[in-house]
C-alpha cells in the first residue's frame, strides 16, 4: 500500500458500502464497510505509514474500531482462517 483513507471518527459506516480507499503500485480500490455502525477510532498512524497494512494487518495495520448498530451482522463474517483457505487458490 503507499495511501490509505479513512473516514473520521464519528462517520457512519453501512455494511457492504464503501468507507474508504487503499491505493497499492498497481490500483486504487475501495475499502467496504464489515458492519454498519458508527467509526470510534480510527488508525492514525495509517495514513503516514500506508504500507503496514501489507506488513502487519492484524495489528499495527488495523484500520477501524466500529460500534456496531446491529451485532448480528457479525454472525455472518468469515474469520481469517476461513478468509485464507478462500483466498489460498487465488494467487494471494
Amino acid at each position: 500500500m503507499v495511501f490509505v483513507e479513512l473516514p473520521k471518527v464519528g462517520a457512519k459506516v453501512t455494511a457492504m458500502k464503501t468507507f474508504g480507499v487503499v491505493e497499492s503500485v498497481k490500483a486504487v480500490s475501495d475499502l467496504f464497510a464489515p458492519v454498519t455502525g458508527e467509526v470510534v477510532e480510527v488508525n492514525a498512524e495509517l495514513p503516514k505509514k500506508p504500507e503496514v497494512v501489507n506488513t502487519d494487518p492484524y495489528g499495527q495495520g488495523w484500520m477501524l474500531v466500529i460500534r456496531m448498530s446491529n451485532p448480528k451482522e457479525a454472525d455472518g463474517l468469515m474469520s481469517a482462517a476461513d478468509y485464507e483457505k478462500l483466498t489460498a487458490g487465488a494467487g494471494h
